[in-house]
């Protein structure tokens, strides 16, 4: 479209001038349908459903069939009341989630004026149609795509499509060859931009999805990357499944072999099952990641998704855009040289047609300039009235003002240097040097000039001015920025700024936050095309900046860092960045962004600033190394459990431990334990470490040990004490004793599981880091002793005497003392 000249893009969609008749306009309605995008939309029931996608669910759901087929369906039912908590808390924070975006969208449609019948009417957006004549004035936003017509002074805040932070003119003159990017093409208008100054009259000829905002929408229809935690968790439960199939399949051939009876046998089959799934897992997982979820929150983090909230934590490069995010968004005047400063001072005020902070961002920008300045423009406005105006003109790039000054006319010019340069009577040279200066630290430099007038001029070329003084302006960096960029190479995290600002301008603002360094390099969207995804790759490694960037580069980038195994953060709030956030291991959206970004993204950062997304990453550190405690504890719990059943088994000895009696210990250790480590803080400073993979993170050779080591001692202690018992006690006795010393060892694990470091290093530290844990094991003990001395018939218990619990505190110590001398060992190696 903008090919043809504004005739024949009216006789191209058979439309006039005087717009569409009301009969036309209603049957184009009905063939190219509402000007709008149509939401896709999760039903209820398939998120509640995808709360048990997961393999340990998988195993549990097989628990609960085998234990029911058993006959035992008191503990069948407990283990399916597990999985329908778990699957219901998280469907419910997710709902919740999804309301809390919908309740930040509009409640009322726009509209837009129109020419139906040769006659100017209002109607709402989305029932523009293909041919419509639009009438579009300062503050409008654009509601379809259209061909200019005819425009006077017209600027347009194109930043929502194009990431450029300087409002572009646009005039209804201009027509292009073909393979014009959107952002050179002058003559059009695209939907959801804004009209910052001007007025405009044109063609629309596409609507609702055949817009560029709607291109860009039907990105969006790609499935997004599952999430590392999830990943990661897949990972080990697929694992841990395998593991589990070995043990059992080799239990019950040697059961078999050696004829046991087949009742024990499957009763041992199912209480080593239930005994391996850590059932509370998923559930502990939820609940660790809705606690860090409140935590960010707090931190100006909104979570959409939660998985989202380890993602950060994980992530190895942020991509992120520049205007609203590392910039503020608005244009400030940075520098200026002045030949003439009051004359610069009275220009910047006089030839101005913004009014406070209503306006041309630059004008605003002078305005704000000369406030700071302590110069008084309102009184000099009135002093001085206007009494002609040239309106900028996109051709010249200047715009005039003749005013009254007094009792004389004297004429005040703006505008780009070149254009005033061929107006000006005086050596330029020196200003020159002084634009070269300026424009090469990123700045958008504007000229100023005046001269005495007897008349009003005829021809703005005509005029002889003097130029009095150059203005640079910029879009300054955030406060914070700089440090938090600092933060995240520090935490071996690599930020790329994509931008759609030209290429010095975004330079000069990432050397300004530290992103751009000595040995970086930056390069320009359309190069980008010219590299194959591994030359791309091995290019990102050293790019620290990618200016000119159209939504097709930045969803190109963060798909070239995946397929690489990087996990990627993308930031953005325009309908450019929606391809990208969408299909970014975590897309982050601003509060202030458009309802495209909002909607396809995993988190909203209210306080649109990158600074408070390294605090979110620092965040997501800690959740993850909390979530791999978790894990540590409860597999080291399980398998020492396993540990003890299997040797009993081997040993030809009876049960040490009843199915029933082994939820009841996940039910006292791992129920009121496991949650607390939520609240774990943060023990080091994890923004010093490089991050790792999730699969990493989780379950790495350390964790393995960790889980093997301490198993074997747990399962080999009360195993030994188990047989022990056998010879000086009922069996009934034996198990009581075995089942209490089993649970308060792993009420010590977990002591020991909330530090890295030794327990007894710093024993304030152990006992503060986090408190909630010692009230958990608090309420398990109350829980076990109503077990032993008040429903002792519930879980195949008796009575223990007082001489009895030596046994249990002895295991215990023992416990306690080997993971504590092995931490020290592992410290002073560290060390």
């Amino acid at each position: 479209m903008y090919m043809l000249t504004p005739q024949e893009a009216l006789e191209e969609l058979k439309s006039s001038p005087g717009g569409l008749s009301r009969e036309e306009a209603k049957r184009r309605l009905i063939k190219y349908g509402y000007n709008r995008l149509e939401e896709e939309r999760e039903s209820l029931l398939i998120i509640f459903l995808r709360q048990f996608n997961n393999p340990l669910v998988f195993i549990l759901l097989t628990a609960v069939g085998i234990t029911f087929y058993m006959g035992d369906r008191l503990d069948a039912g407990i283990i399916l009341g597990i999985v329908l908590i778990n699957g219901i808390l998280g469907f419910v924070q997710e709902v919740k989630a999804r309301a809390s975006i919908e309740s930040l969208k509009k409640m009322t449609e726009t509209h837009a004026k129109v020419l139906r019948d040769g006659r100017e009417i209002e109607i709402p957006v989305s029932q523009v149609v293909p041919g419509d004549i639009v009438l579009l004035q300062e503050g409008d936003v654009v509601p379809a795509d259209i061909r200019l017509i005819d425009s006077k002074g017209l600027l347009i805040d194109e930043s929502i499509l194009t990431g450029e932070s300087v409002p572009v003119t646009k005039n209804a003159e201009d027509i292009y060859g073909e393979e014009v990017p959107i952002y050179k093409q002058k003559n059009i208008l695209f939907k959801g931009t804004i009209v910052v100054r001007g007025k405009g009259k044109g063609v629309v000829y596409a609507t609702g999805k055949n817009t560029e905002i709607g291109k860009i929408a039907e990105k969006t229809k790609e499935k997004s990357p599952d999430s590392p935690l999830n990943r990661a968790l897949k990972s080990f439960s697929l694992k841990w499944m395998i593991l589990l199939f070995l043990i059992l399949s080799f239990i019950l051939i040697l059961g078999i072999v050696q004829e046991r009876d087949l009742y024990k046998l499957f009763l041992l089959i199912i209480s080593e099952l239930v005994s391996a799934v850590p059932e509370g897992l998923p559930l502990v997982v939820t609940f660790v990641l809705v606690i860090g979820a409140m935590a960010l929150a707090k931190r100006k983090t909104l979570v959409k998704y939660l998985p989202s909230v380890e993602t950060l934590g994980s992530a190895t490069y942020i991509v992120s855009d520049k205007t609203g995010t590392i910039t503020e968004g608005r244009l400030k005047v940075e520098e200026f040289k002045a030949v003439e400063e009051l004359p610069l001072l009275l220009c910047a005020a006089l030839c101005n047609d913004a009014d406070e902070n209503k306006g041309d961002p630059l004008e605003v920008a002078l305005l704000k300039w000369l406030s700071d300045r302590e110069f008084d423009w309102k009184k000099v406005r009135k002093s001085y009235p206007r009494i002609w105006e040239f309106p900028f003109d996109a051709n010249l790039r200047l715009m005039a003002t003749v005013n009254q000054v007094e009792g004389s006319k004297y004429l005040f010019i703006k505008g780009a240097f070149e254009s005033l340069k061929k107006m000006s009577t005086q050596d330029s040279s020196y200003l020159e040097e002084w634009h070269d200066q300026m424009a090469e630290k990123g700045l958008r430099v504007l000229a100023f000039g005046y001269a005495k007038v007897d008349n009003i001029p005829e021809t703005i070329m005509q005029v002889k001015i003097k130029i009095v003084g150059l203005v640079g302006f910029i879009d300054p960096p955030k406060e914070g920025v700089k440090e938090a960029v600092e933060t995240a190479k520090k935490a071996g995290i690599k930020v790329i700024m994509v931008t759609g600002d030209n290429l010095k301008t975004a330079v000069a603002i990432a050397k300004k936050v530290s992103i751009y360094g000595e040995n970086d390099v930056a390069v320009e969207g359309d190069k980008i095309s010219d590299y194959s995804d591994e030359e791309l790759y091995n290019l990102l490694k050293i790019t620290s900046v990618v200016s000119r960037a159209t939504p097709e580069d930045k969803y190109r980038i963060v798909k070239v860092l995946q397929r690489n195994k990087e996990i990627v953060a993308v930031t953005g709030d325009g309908v450019n960045d929606v391809p990208a956030l969408k299909i970014a291991d975590l897309g982050i959206a601003m509060g202030s962004g458009t309802e495209a970004a909002k909607d396809v993204s995993k988190m909203i950062i209210t306080d649109n600033n990158l600074a408070v997304i390294v605090d979110a990453v620092k965040q997501g550190r800690t959740i993850a190394y909390n979530i791999r405690k978790v894990i540590y504890y409860l597999l080291s719990c399980s398998f020492g459990e396993i540990m003890l059943l299997t040797s009993a088994f081997l040993m030809k000895l009876p049960l040490p431990l009843y199915p029933i009696q082994i939820l009841w210990i996940n039910l006292v250790t791992e129920g009121v334990q496991d949650k607390t480590f939520a609240f774990s803080k943060e023990e080091k400073n994890l923004m010093e470490e490089k991050p790792k993979k999730p699969e990493k993170t989780f379950f790495d050779r350390k964790q393995l040990f960790d889980i093997i080591f301490t198993a074997f001692f747990m399962g080999g202690i009360n195993f030994l004490l188990f047989m022990y018992l056998l010879k000086i006690t009922s069996y009934e006795k034996a198990v009581t004793i075995t089942f209490t010393s089993l649970i308060a060892n792993q009420w010590f694990n977990g002591f020991q599981s909330i530090r890295i470091e030794p327990f007894l290093k710093n024993l304030k530290k152990s006992f503060t880091v986090n408190p909630y844990m010692y009230l958990g094991v608090s309420i398990g003990v109350i829980l076990q002793l109503l077990a032993i001395y008040v429903f002792p018939q519930w879980l195949h218990t008796v009575p223990m005497s007082l001489e009895d619990w030596k046994y249990v505190l002895l295991t215990s110590a023992v416990l306690f003392g080997i993971i504590e001398i092995k931490k020290w060992i592992e410290y002073l190696i560290r060390k």
